[in-house]
């Protein structure tokens, strides 16, 4: 199958020098794409599972010393409530230490918040989301302490998790391109080949070769060089991933995303440079099957 020996001298066509670079190409934007459309699944599963079941609740600070203190005393009152309630599993008022680490990168270091009209934040981590639990805490919260806010994050939430399906749905269908791309270009250099040989082919239709086994000489040819160009479309990848892991990891925000897959992930990856071997065989023979029929 993969012998230097072949019939028809393809291996002298230009199609031998373009075509494994052509594919090269198209495997690596193919499997970027779906790294990236990956990623955004991971990211957005990430943030839904992290943002999904907590809210903030921002409670205005008082001017004066006494209705602070008398603030206060609500606010634990309240927690205590809301330590209470089933499907809480962690309720948390920051304090000044961690406020300054939430102002920091506005405010700069050592601020004095004591000075400024900063509110008051509660922390609360739910066991699971649910609406139910929300709407008893903002109840509670009316009851007790009626001019703070909630912030359940379900709005700018939304907002990310719908970006991230659209660039998905993008990434994926940059995968359906690259591969009808890849398919017209084989096209194109089959034809380009059947041109060039032309007067070898008719011999062997005249001399009653099957048309399939004039077309396996052409999607064997096909697919030696797409694999060449596929697993060096995907080694170049794999490169381009491991930077952007390594870039990744430096910055270690959890705002960004982590080049990390399981194997099941890997697996698909790896299946780019066979699915575009396998397309390039395939519309190799089709292609040299439907020229054959034509001719007398």
């Amino acid at each position: 199958m993969f012998g230097n020996r072949n019939d028809v001298p393809l291996d002298r066509d230009a199609s031998s020098r373009f075509l494994p670079w052509l594919i090269a190409m198209m495997v690596y934007l193919a499997t970027m794409s779906l790294v990236i459309a990956l990623t955004m699944n991971k990211l957005a599963n990430r943030w839904d599972q992290g943002l999904s079941s907590s809210l903030t609740i921002q409670v205005p600070s008082e001017p004066s010393v006494e209705k602070r203190s008398t603030l206060e005393q609500q606010l634990k009152t309240f927690i205590v409530k809301i330590e209470s309630l089933d499907n809480v599993s962690q309720v948390e008022l920051l304090n000044d230490t961690e406020l300054n680490k939430l102002m920091e990168p506005w405010l700069g270091k050592d601020i004095l918040l004591h000075d400024l009209p900063i509110p008051y934040l509660i922390s609360i981590e739910l066991d699971s989301s649910s609406a139910q639990t929300i709407d008893e805490i903002k109840l509670l919260l009316s009851q007790d302490i009626p001019s703070a806010s909630v912030d359940d994050h379900q709005r700018w939430l939304g907002n990310l998790l719908g970006l991230t399906k659209i660039i998905q749905i993008i990434a994926l269908l940059v995968v359906v391109l690259v591969g009808g791309a890849a398919a017209l270009m084989v096209i194109l250099v089959t034809r380009m080949g059947l041109a060039i040989h032309r007067q070898v082919v008719e011999l062997f239709h005249h001399m009653g070769a099957h048309d399939s086994y004039i077309a396996s000489r052409f999607q064997f040819h096909a697919l030696k060089l797409s694999i060449v160009g596929g697993l060096s479309g995907l080694l170049l990848a794999g490169i381009t991933v491991a930077s952007f892991s390594s870039l990744l990891g430096q910055a270690n925000s959890a705002i960004l995303p982590t080049l990390t897959f399981t194997a099941g992930e890997w697996g698909l990856l790896l299946l780019m440079p066979l699915s575009a071997s396998l397309i390039a065989m395939m519309t190799a023979r089709l292609t040299v099957l439907r020229s054959l029929a034509l001719m007398p």
